[in-house]
């Protein structure tokens, strides 16, 4: 028994790779979990399951929203900073530009040498390339050319941010990648598996910026202390909630930590309000009642500000005003963002909680394309693949047949072919990678390519007449198999820059016709010839 385990160990392989693949697929324990992210997902491949087995589908067979646009931007390349540090350069072209912040203009240092020399970029799409190059030289900067587009640095962090927002609204199966054209143009691609494209593109059209004012009434004058707390000033945000009354709320906290000698975010909310409640005339220790209207309130109120627009006004409970009045609060600066009761204001609450927890897009989404495919279509492509595999299968073993008209070279090269592909949709499941057309159509040429390197291992190990020895057989199984090698190393070779390139669904027909490959020359391959010795040979 272990003798013949030694001597057949190729065919023992096999059996192991297809009961490995058994368990990927079917074992409860490598089931996907909504939102989970296996290799695929650095290359923008997610998916859903399916539900009977492990396999997940990407957009072409399981139905959802994609979406491909350029960053709005231009870029001024090469620029010479002339000793100034990044911060200052975007700050000088920004103070350049009427109407523009200096959160749209950010700077890149990429040659410390002599000066050094980097990227500025702008953001806002307001500003024209002539407007932006004029600011640049304005402020005494020194440039080789601009472009339209954004840095990498930017392009990355809104990838990061959409990708946040994506998996903050539970949208499972979600990715986002950076693609390049043929012109070097770079987009950003976004596809979410099984989602309506007007929900996802409401998702990700705005910016997400969110702040806190506080409205003071005075004598029906009010005045606005604007930006309180920022974005960047809130630490740990809660999910969406309602509380009593049915009030909708998020829960947060805001940073409480700060460079020596500078006061936290906490401390200035802290005082902001104190500020307030005194220019206020003090309206009491029992908290802040603002009105629907918060011009018309003759308390203090507290805005939520979500893209420049105040979606509510609420007061403050007056525990709350306490503490911070008495300066308390800043050791534990918690409190609820309220979106009240009204129709759609848990909705809001959430998006709320989505902006403050995947932040603002470093800059926006232009003019793209954009695809749905409903779960209908994707259901028909599903059961048009399985017919194109269904055939592409009989086909092959037809013409196998009419070839040899033997079934103990014929059947072997069929039963080795399908535990090929079945092997490799275990390694689908394990790696996470969702099914799409590339990815069958990577599976069909395994299947072309598998089929022709049986039947070279065939007809060489036949090609002269008896073969009964096996001496002379593995002679001949060698010389075939120095050709398959050959050949698969040159498919690998040609795979191998659509493997790595941005060019989206090339990817996966790449990588997966290169997995086939290698399985089959370590795995299947010699299997078979180990199946053709046992039935060919007798000495």
């Amino acid at each position: 028994m272990i003798d013949s385990i030694k001597r057949h160990w190729r065919v023992g392989l096999l059996v192991v790779a297809v009961l490995a693949a058994t368990v990927v697929l079917f074992a409860p324990q490598f089931a996907p979990t909504a939102g989970a992210e296996g290799i695929g997902a650095d290359d923008g491949a997610n998916g859903t399951a399916d539900g009977l087995t492990n396999l997940q589908f990407g957009l072409d067979l399981d139905g959802g929203t994609r979406i491909r646009a350029p960053l709005v931007g231009y870029t001024a390349t090469d620029v010479a900073f002339q000793g100034d540090d990044p911060a200052t350069v975007a700050s000088n072209v920004a103070g350049e530009l009427s109407n523009t912040t200096s959160t749209s203009v950010n700077a890149e240092l990429r040659d410390p040498a002599e000066g050094g020399t980097g990227a500025v970029e702008v953001t806002d799409t307001n500003v024209s390339e002539t407007e932006f190059t004029a600011a640049i030289e304005a402020a005494g900067y020194t440039y080789e050319g601009v472009r339209p587009g954004v840095t990498e640095e930017t392009r990355e962090a809104t990838i990061e941010v959409i990708e946040g927002k994506i998996n903050e609204a539970g949208l499972s199966g979600g990715s986002v990648r950076e693609i390049v054209d043929a012109n070097g143009r770079s987009f950003v691609l976004i596809e979410v598996p099984g989602e309506d494209r007007q929900d996802v593109e409401e998702l990700i059209a705005e910016r997400g910026t969110v702040r806190i004012d506080i409205f003071i009434p005075n004598d029906g004058n009010g005045t606005r202390n604007r930006g309180v707390v920022t974005q960047d000033d809130f630490e740990n945000v809660g999910t969406a909630s309602r509380g009593q009354s049915n009030q909708a709320y998020v829960p947060v906290s805001v940073v409480d930590t700060a460079p020596e000698g500078q006061a936290t975010p906490a401390q200035q909310l802290q005082q902001a309000v104190s500020q307030a409640d005194a220019a206020a005339g003090n309206p009491g220790t029992d908290g802040w009642r603002c009105t629907a209207d918060y011009a018309e309130s003759e308390e203090p109120c507290l805005l939520l500000v979500v893209d420049g627009e105040v979606v509510n006004s609420f007061g403050m409970d007056g525990d709350l005003l306490r503490s911070m009045t008495s300066g308390s609060w800043a050791n534990d600066p918690g409190f609820r963002l309220t979106t009240g009761t009204a129709e759609g204001s848990f909705e809001r609450a959430q998006q709320i909680s989505i902006n403050l927890r995947a932040g603002a897009l470093p800059a926006e989404l232009g003019d793209g394309s954009s695809s749905y495919i409903s779960p209908t279509q994707g259901e028909q492509f599903k059961t048009y693949s399985l017919i194109t595999g269904i055939l592409s299968v009989f086909a092959v073993a037809g013409m196998v047949f009419l070839r040899y008209r033997e079934p103990t070279v014929a059947l072997p090269m069929i039963v080795t072919a399908l535990t090929e592909v079945y092997t490799l949709l275990g390694f689908a499941a394990l790696l996470g990678y969702p099914l799409d057309l590339a990815v069958i159509a990577g599976f069909i040429a395994v299947v072309g390519t598998g089929v022709d390197d049986l039947v070279i291992i065939a007809d060489e190990v036949m090609s002269e007449g008896d073969v009964s020895s096996k001496k002379v057989f593995d002679s001949r199984f060698r010389r075939a198999f120095w050709v398959i090698g050959a050949a698969a190393a040159t498919t690998i070779i040609a795979m191998s820059p659509l493997m790595v390139l941005s060019l989206g669904d090339l990817s996966g027909f790449a990588i997966f016709t290169i997995l086939g490959v290698l399985i089959g020359v370590l795995v299947t391959r010699p299997a078979y010839g180990d199946i053709l010795r046992m039935l060919l040979t007798d000495r």
